[in-house]
């Protein structure tokens, strides 16, 4: 595992920043961003918002023919990826890797270009493979506006968050998503957050990472979420405490959060985080089925998916 702390994100930021000079890509212009989840992929993105350079984030699962149309569409200046991505986008030029990105030179600090909250922050596009590609214009002021009241409001709850100090969020959905962003990206540093991204979605590693990292807060799709239920009911029949589980869970519904938390605190324990969901509707970003989390609040959990 690697670890990186907020002061290598930003040095690394700072590095593709200057790389951006370097190669003449200034605000306004396109880049795309496209590989795994990981702290190189943050530190690009937030590179670029320090120089006013659009992020065009490609999914890690997208074909190499729908990423090279969106290339050519919004016209960018340059390709980030995983090694693998630059393999599959080889006609795609010109490209720098994750790897290159650690290994940038560091760049002295000059004053960023200004940036107001209409300018564009990122293109934001689905998958398609009939239609020609469309994409979503995300400004700055569209950013701002979900993070700046929750900024706000989180400031009467932080004396409690030094007793659960530093809330680690496994994130499971892509960067390449609004959702994953600001799950991965956004609200954890105003917590001073520890973001965990993981490629592998078996639930047993995912329950694995969960309990060593003391994982707080898990973002995923439902269908994670539900794999992970199903996991904890097959391990409750091996024990043969299926039954038991089923009759305290039905008494367990209409009970006090706190009380909930005590009577499946062995639950808890086999994966020593919480995970659960909001219960958010539907929305163009996370295409959240509204009862998808059914059971999990009972179980006095809580995730976001």
């Amino acid at each position: 595992m690697v670890s990186f702390t907020y002061g290598d994100v930003l040095r690394l930021a700072q590095s593709f920043a200057g790389e951006l000079d370097r190669r003449g890509i200034a605000k306004g212009d396109r880049i795309m961003l496209w590989g795994e989840n990981s702290a190189e992929w943050v530190a690009t993105f937030f590179g670029c918002t320090l120089r006013g350079v659009v992020v065009v984030p490609m999914d890690d699962g997208a074909s190499a023919d729908f990423a090279a149309r969106v290339f050519q569409q919004v016209q960018a200046k340059l390709l980030v990826s995983s090694r693998q991505r630059a393999s599959d986008a080889g006609q795609l030029s010109p490209g720098i890797t994750f790897d290159g990105i650690r290994s940038l030179p560091g760049s002295p600090h000059e004053a960023p270009p200004k940036i107001g909250r209409e300018d564009a922050l990122q293109i934001v596009f689905t998958s398609g493979t009939t239609a020609e590609p469309r994409g979503v214009v995300i400004s700055h002021g569209n950013v701002l506006s979900n993070i700046a009241p929750l900024e706000r409001e989180m400031q009467g709850y932080l004396k409690y968050e030094r007793l659960v100090h530093p809330i680690a969020f496994l994130n499971l959905l892509p960067l390449s998503h609004v959702f994953g962003q600001f799950l991965g990206m956004y609200l954890p540093p105003l917590l001073g957050g520890t973001v965990i991204f993981q490629q592998e979605l078996k639930p047993s590693e995912v329950m694995h990472t969960i309990k060593r990292e003391r994982v707080s807060v898990l973002v995923s799709v439902p269908r994670v979420l539900q794999s992970l239920k199903q996991k904890l009911e097959r391990d409750l029949e091996d024990q043969k405490q299926i039954a038991s589980f089923c009759q305290h869970f039905a008494a367990a519904r209409e009970k006090h959060f706190l009380q909930r938390w005590w009577i499946f605190r062995r639950i808890r324990r086999s994966s020593d985080g919480n995970s659960g969901h909001s219960s958010r509707e539907a929305r163009p970003w996370t295409a959240k089925p509204k009862n998808s989390g059914d059971g999990w609040d009972t179980l006095s959990f809580k995730a976001m998916a």
